[in-house]
């Protein structure tokens, strides 16, 4: 029987799980990195550090962010006083190891379920933390600021277009030949800037369409590549895991 081919967008320094679990379920993978990610002390950090005392909640929404506290700020998580949001298991896992408890992770693991959850616990009038990456969409701070609470920002990490991008092209070469199965997407930035190599944007979406299964993470992912008219499933937790099993029973 011949093993699935399946093409993995993610950044190399996130992908290897993602790897591993197409190798353990008898496919191929193959990674070309539509995004790279790079920790960085920006000025808003250095603030949310030197006034992490005054929040109530923190709200963790990458793994990319516990990655720059360790790397600038080691200390940052010994005696945190306050409460701890996360949004995904690979999240709290990692928040878990700095030795902190999570006081909320919503079912769904996207901003709009965690606003959801700070709506149902009726969490208003506090004093709310978020480092991300400055291009992550609006939707939590704004969120959490309808329920009346004021939302402090930190750039923790950018998302950058791949220096290299030559993996993706190849790719790109390949599902034009019908040599990939399927392709993954776990974040919208995935998907804009794989159809920013693309010479061709509507001749790549019929390539997707016809010729392989597409596969995102979630429904704010999915969102992204309907609007470049491509078909696509997404598992109902959203993780990497689910998403690969979701694909594998598909093309099984």
């Amino acid at each position: 029987m011949k093993k699935l081919t399946v093409a993995i967008t993610r950044p190399s320094d996130r992908a290897k799980k993602a790897c591993e679990i197409v190798e353990n379920l008898g496919g191929i993978p193959v990674l070309a990195p539509t995004l790279e990610l790079e920790p960085v002390n920006s000025d808003s950090l250095k603030e949310f550090v030197r006034i992490k005392d005054s929040f109530d909640w923190i709200v963790f929404t990458s793994p990319t962010t516990i990655k720059s506290f360790n790397m600038f700020y080691p200390d940052f998580f010994n005696d945190l006083d306050c409460n701890i949001a996360v949004i995904g298991n690979k999240t709290g896992s990692l928040v878990k190891k700095q030795g902190v408890n999570i006081d909320l992770m919503p079912d769904d693991f996207t901003a709009e379920g965690l606003v959801e959850e700070f709506k149902n616990r009726n969490i208003t009038d506090k004093l709310i933390g978020i480092p991300r990456t400055a291009s992550a969409r609006n939707t939590l701070p704004e969120g959490l600021k309808k329920l009346n609470n004021e939302v402090i920002l930190a750039e923790a990490y950018k998302s950058l277009f791949p220096m290299n991008n030559d993996r993706v092209k190849e790719i790109i070469d390949k599902i034009e030949n019908k040599k990939i199965d399927a392709i993954t997407f776990t974040s919208p930035l995935t998907v804009h800037n794989f159809f920013k190599i693309a010479e061709n944007k509507e001749e790549l979406s019929e390539l997707l369409n016809n010729n392989l299964l597409t596969v995102s993470i979630g429904p704010i992912t999915s969102n992204v590549l309907d609007e470049y008219d491509v078909e696509n499933i997404y598992p109902e937790t959203y993780t990497v895991p689910d998403m690969m099993e979701l694909l594998f029973e598909k093309m099984g």
